[in-house]
């Protein structure tokens, strides 16, 4: 009874966050638009249905792997660190876990484009031809599981995230809050640059540029979800001026249904175009 409940407020949540996110990015895509595209485009159900997904299934699989790993922490590393850890100010730590984790995030998107078998998975995201808001949610839940891992265990390692153990702690919740957020708006259909500043925080224009499809020269950029300076210190920084890609999504083929799309990643199909490796 009491997962049925939590179910329910699960998503009731997810309803009163998808509200919030049809607020903020309907009008903005609607006077800021960079491509003429509808709101319901082909594919908005399935988005639709993977942002449920992931705002719900994700969690079962995160939890008990990172309290066990929070809690045995504790008996490896010394208890004077952790406490030294939390007794930083919280800005401070969540400023530091926001760093971390980006970089740890970054790590995971590059490698599930360069391993053929977490590519299978991410393809998935990268398979929408037309970006909004919404495709943020386009994603397996596997994909998602295996990414914030990436950007979690690093932080709690380092005592950034509950570094007393079992102690109540939100500062892994308010990164992945902020970072959930912001890849809304990455992806969002709007013409928005930030100038200078785009080499510090990650714009529109910067992930557009990681969906696209212009050729193999330009495709496995832009890694980073926030801080685009991390992909000029890793070499994969991709940014012009003043253009905008031509084309997004993927030659790798994804099968247009959704319950086969949660499938395919399962199995290697012969013949199936594999991603373009980096160096």
């Amino acid at each position: 009874m009491e997962t049925f409940q939590q179910l329910a407020l699960d998503v009731l949540r997810l309803c009163g966050w998808l509200v919030l996110l049809l607020a903020v990015f309907v009008p903005l895509e609607r006077f800021f638009k960079l491509h003429p595209q509808s709101v319901f485009r082909k594919t908005f159900r399935a988005d639709l249905v993977y942002y449920f997904l992931g705002g719900i299934l994700p969690k079962l699989f995160l939890v008990a792997p990172l309290t066990l790993l929070a809690a045995g922490l504790h008996r490896i590393e010394p208890f004077q660190f952790y406490s030294w850890a939390a007794a930083l100010p919280s800005w401070i730590r969540l400023s530091a876990a926001m760093v971390v984790g980006e970089v740890g995030a970054y790590w995971g998107h590059r490698w599930s484009h360069q391993v053929p078998l977490l590519w299978r998975f991410h393809a998935i995201h990268h398979s929408s031809e037309e970006l909004d808001w919404l495709v943020n949610s386009r994603a397996h839940p596997v994909d998602l599981v295996f990414t914030c891992l990436c950007g979690l265990v690093p932080m709690y390692v380092l005592g950034l995230a509950q570094p007393m153990g079992n102690a109540l702690d939100l500062t892994p919740a308010l990164v992945t809050v902020i970072g959930t957020f912001w890849g809304f708006f990455i992806h969002a259909n709007i013409r928005w640059r930030f100038g200078p500043l785009e080499w510090l925080l990650s714009s529109p224009a910067f992930h557009h540029w990681h969906h696209t499809n212009d050729g193999p020269q330009v495709v496995n950029k832009n890694f980073a979800p926030m801080l685009p300076w991390v992909d000029k210190v890793f070499g994969t920084f991709y940014l012009p001026s003043q253009q905008w890609p031509v084309k997004y999504g993927t030659d790798t083929y994804v099968d247009p249904g959704l319950a086969v799309q949660l499938l395919q990643p399962l199995r290697q199909q012969e013949g199936e175009p594999t991603v373009a490796r980096l160096p």
